[in-house]
């Protein structure tokens, strides 16, 4: 068994070899909270806990830390149009993502580091850095000397000499345009803390570089984020720890975006879709699934038709797990094992759309059990059903979706007792033989959108595909 990762920077998929053997180091740049997360923020965090799974069911002792970028020219922007406290601002959106998070079933990580919590580290990486020739002060701003690390620009595949590196405003005193500010000089009004080198603030990308040595030491496994992060956010983070001495990450893992008309989801451009309200309307399981099954490289076409059809899949997995368990007679526990054609396609750059294709394989057979009365077979696939589903973090009996209903938990109970008053009308036609009353009532419940099927245990309802 071995798994196999796409690393950015080796540009192929390559086998996955531990640092330490049964462990796994994951540092994945985590949200930065300047506002309440979209769908395309969550999708990062899901297909790493989507990774974290499939470490674990393969034996591996996971440390997995996503960090909270809360202090940044963004969330300052914010504070003065808001005129709110940026820590208020920041804390505010930090509980948005950790709700979007949870709604989702993302497994919390080890540890959810801030950045305004390391500003020690920091500024040791600082001093490390101007001792070793690679930062320099200017104007109470520190900055990196790109030129002074050869390996600058690999990850990100540039040429030193085209590159335009992003800088914002105050930062005066470079030396090279292309160098990057680690240490931002304070302004008037901004948040501050006292350095060797007057009062300031952090880059963003000193931030994560100081964490992931913190708590993951100078040598990890993978190192994780979406693709818009490759540069120049990962790239000088690389060229800080480098240069500091660490030998950092192992291999790079970007996932892609979730996009609207071609374009990359964001709020800047206003096509954003926020998970906040993204749940009141659509199921959370449901949303998990539309993000997390396609392959975590690709890229994510939003529209509502996409979500109905993920939520119509779905719904014909949770069907087949209903009759069932009906048919059991009771709860059906997981198999210990994945079927092993899941488990390949797991290993194989975690290969979701393959593995999922094996789930709905072995639903197709299950169903065909149940048709042909055949109970041991049919309890067996749902068993590995209840296995691939849980490594997924799809499975609908798993305590976590515990009392989630289809649309509106609060209704629910509402909504089964004025159906079962016109099932039990539906009954009594049927006991008198009035077969086309009986029909009529069932055709009446599927117009409005409710799916009746006869089981052995009576008549029971789903809601059918959105319309």
């Amino acid at each position: 068994m071995t798994i196999r990762l796409y690393d950015t920077s080796a540009r192929q998929i390559r086998d996955f070899v531990p640092l330490t053997a049964g462990c796994v180091s994951i540092y994945l740049c985590g949200a930065t909270v300047q506002a309440a997360p979209h769908i395309g923020h969550i999708r990062s965090g899901l297909n790493f806990d989507i990774m974290r799974r499939w470490f674990a069911y393969r034996g591996y002792d996971v440390t997995f830390i996503r960090n909270v970028t809360d202090i940044d020219d963004k969330i300052i922007s914010k504070s003065a149009e808001q005129g709110r406290p940026w820590w208020s601002i920041g804390y505010e959106n930090e509980r948005a993502f950790n709700d979007g998070y949870d709604a989702l079933g993302c497994l919390p990580p080890t540890y959810e580091p801030r950045a305004t919590g390391h500003i020690t580290e920091m500024i040791e990486m600082m001093r490390g850095l101007i001792e070793r020739g690679h930062a320099y002060e200017a104007d109470g701003n520190v900055y990196f000397d790109v030129r002074s690390f050869p390996g600058y620009l690999e990850l990100s595949n540039q040429d030193l000499d085209d590159l335009r590196q992003p800088s914002g405003e105050g930062e005066t005193g470079k030396r090279d345009q292309r160098d990057f500010a680690m240490w931002k000089a304070t302004k008037p009004g901004e948040p501050s803390w006292e350095t060797p080198w007057g009062r300031g603030r952090p880059g963003w990308h000193l931030e994560c570089s100081a964490m992931a040595h913190k708590y993951l030491g100078t040598a990890f496994d993978i190192h994780g984020g979406g693709i818009d992060l490759i540069f120049p956010h990962h790239e000088n983070e690389i060229a800080q720890a480098k240069a500091y001495g660490d030998e950092f990450a192992k291999y790079w893992v970007h996932n892609g975006w979730v996009t609207m008309s071609g374009e990359k989801m964001s709020k800047s451009l206003g096509n954003s879709v926020l998970v906040s309200e993204m749940v009141k309307v659509w199921r959370p399981i449901v949303l998990r699934y539309y993000l997390g099954t396609p392959h975590y490289r690709s890229m994510i076409e939003y529209s509502e038709e996409a979500l109905r059809e993920a939520e119509s899949a779905f719904a014909r997995i949770e069907g087949f797990i209903q009759r069932v368990i009906e048919k059991a007679g009771g709860e059906v526990v997981a198999a210990s094992e994945v079927p092993p054609a899941f488990a390949e396609a797991m290993d194989d750059d975690l290969g979701v759309p393959q593995a999922l294709a094996i789930v709905h394989t072995t639903v197709r057979q299950g169903n065909s059990a149940l048709a042909a009365d055949d109970k041991e077979a049919a309890v067996a696939r749902l068993a590995e059903v209840r296995a691939m589903l849980g490594v997924l973090g799809l499975d609908p009996l798993d305590e976590h979706w515990a009392g989630e209903s289809s649309r509106g938990e609060d209704l629910h109970g509402v909504v089964d007792t004025l159906v079962h008053l016109v099932l039990d009308q539906r009954q009594s036609a049927r006991d008198r033989k009035d077969w086309p009353a009986a029909d009529a009532i069932r055709d009446q419940l599927n117009q409005s959108g409710l799916v009746i099927e006869d089981s052995p245990t009576g008549p029971r309802w789903t809601l059918g595909p959105r319309q």
